[in-house]
């Protein structure tokens, strides 16, 4: 509990019933007729009560379905308006809310914090000019590069559709899996070594995986890549440590993060950029829409944009952390999702599974609600748009119209020049002017043709090996990990395909690690026992 509770101060609130009229009675009062007779249908109160806890729950997520967060802000540190016309970025100080969210992938709600999993990372930005998510995660790569295998690695690694085991019981689907697409391997070497288990949420890195694009006022197109760095250092588990605690304190990261920000020992990250010119992408070895590779620092070296501190804790945790719905499609002017297929897919799965999970209206809730539709919130401009109605619509924008109305016309802005003192009315109908400028736009896009780099690389198939697919896992494992970390590694590997039942995997565990190294192979064979 924070400090602020343990002070124990007076509550103001009336106890009422949920339509906010006072309950006369003690809560725990229950209508009889008579003493010892049966309860009565009229207690409003009981009826009310009980039906709203069999309501409770919602159903979790699919994926990062365990996990705790914070409230904080993010600050512009570094000019970087050069490459981006995002008004966030274009002065220095520039400050706005944010709400981030951490998660393992694959656990249930209630599995322990220090799982080795990839630890989700998400962080909602509520700028003066709308929401802007980054959804990302504590390793610079995946398991994946084909959107459609992102349902069967997960599946893979839930519990089993028969003995409902989990790969802690029996290894054999999660293991199946990963050596039938060993593009995997970068991710899995990274997720078995030190950094697969970090010793809580304030002392990992995180990344947004993707790359993303950036466009100045010019129409010059910048490739980025976002990278949280921790300030405060990054701490792992070993595999040992990381077991016994979650037997010991199963919400290890939860209780940290709380208890640091209740202390007054903010958290903060410094953000920053890799970036990649259209050309620069051209002449690259690897497609840089592949998120099974990482970009070298060395080459494109880190380029500091701001800072990501988290200063408040969630009053009511279900309100403000497990409501809040993220999106990578949540994007403000001058950042676009770039053509990379995973990143794509997330664009429509990701606001999917909130309407499945929340509603139709979950950007309603308070914790996702954009501040642009608030009044008085300071932002340049009021946002509305034509959604009305559905499930929980808490805010219902009033007697506004709900279609293009000249009536009442709504208001439009220009893009990428937003001039939001000097708006113009949308018209009812598609103007001969509108067309030539649409026109003009089409042509000039064509012109620059910016998209090269996946015209020229583009394939039907997404998920064959090539040797390339070994070369950053090897250089990882051979160059990054020292052997006190190698040995490390092969033990986690080992100890979680240890459980595996199906005949032949532990074999073919070993020939996957194999094609990063016949040495690292034979090594991880003779864990497990099998030959090489």
């Amino acid at each position: 509990m924070s400090k602020e509770l343990y002070a124990n101060s007076k509550d103001d609130a009336v106890y009422s019933y949920s339509f906010g009229v006072p309950y006369p009675h003690h809560p725990y009062s229950s209508q009889r007729a008579g003493p010892t007779g049966p309860l009565l249908l009229q207690d409003t109160y009981l009826i009310d009560a009980l039906a709203h806890f069999d309501r409770e729950r919602i159903p979790e997520r699919v994926v990062h379905a365990n996990g705790g967060g914070a409230h904080g802000y993010f600050e512009v540190t570094d000019d970087i308006s050069d490459i981006t016309y995002a008004e966030p970025f274009q002065k220095i100080g520039y400050k706005c809310p944010t709400t981030v969210r951490f998660s393992t992938v694959g656990g249930e709600r209630g599995s322990p914090d220090t799982a080795r999993d990839p630890r989700g990372f998400a962080v909602k930005h509520k700028t003066d000019w709308g929401n802007w998510d980054m959804v990302g995660l504590n390793s610079p790569v995946f398991f994946i590069r084909d959107p459609v295998k992102f349902i069967h690695v997960n599946h893979s690694q839930k519990r089993d559709p028969q003995t409902n085991l989990t790969a802690g019981d029996d290894a054999s689907n999660y293991w199946n899996y990963l050596v039938q697409n060993p593009e995997s391997l970068h991710q899995v070497v990274y997720m078995f070594g030190d950094r697969g288990t970090p010793n809580g949420w304030r002392h990992m890195n995180c990344f947004s995986t993707h790359t993303y694009k950036m466009i100045n006022k010019e129409g010059k197109l910048t490739y980025v890549q976002f990278h949280y760095k921790s300030d405060q250092g990054v701490k792992n588990f070993t595999g040992p440590e990381a077991a016994e605690m979650a037997g010991k304190s199963p919400d290890h990261d939860q209780k940290d993060l709380f208890f640091a920000i209740d202390n007054g020992d903010y958290p903060s990250w410094t953000v920053s950029l890799q970036t990649m010119t259209p050309e620069q992408a051209e002449e690259w070895e690897y497609s840089i829409l592949d998120m099974t590779k990482t970009w070298p620092y060395d080459k494109f070296p880190l380029r500091k944009v701001g800072k990501l501190v988290l200063n408040k804790n969630a009053e009511n945790f279900f309100e403000e952390i497990e409501q809040a719905a993220f999106s990578p499609s949540n994007l403000i002017h001058g950042i676009e999702a770039s053509d990379d297929p995973v990143l794509q897919a997330r664009l429509f799965s990701y606001p999917d599974t909130a309407r499945h999970r929340l509603g139709p209206n979950f950007n309603q809730l308070p914790v996702n609600q954009a501040r642009t539709f608030q009044k008085g919130s300071g932002c340049p401009f009021m946002a509305g748009n034509f959604q009305r109605d559905g499930n929980m619509a808490i805010h219902n924008q009033g007697n506004r119209p709900n279609y293009l109305s000249t009536i009442r016309p709504i208001q439009s802005v220009s893009v990428p020049n937003e001039d939001f003192k000097n708006t113009h009315d949308y018209c009812g109908v598609v103007t001969k002017e509108m067309e030539d400028e649409s026109f003009k736009v089409q042509a000039e896009a064509a012109k620059k043709h910016n998209e090269k780099i996946w015209e020229s690389s583009s394939y039907l198939y997404l998920s064959g090996f090539q040797e390339s697919d070994a070369a950053q896992p090897r250089d990882l494992y051979e160059r990054v990990y020292d052997d006190a970390a190698k040995q490390r590694m092969i033990d986690n590997v080992v100890d979680h395909a240890s459980t595996i039942k199906q005949h032949g995997l532990k074999e073919q565990v070993a020939k996957y690690f194999g094609r990063i190294s016949d040495d690292l192979g034979k090594k991880i064979a003779e864990g497990l026992g099998v030959p090489y």
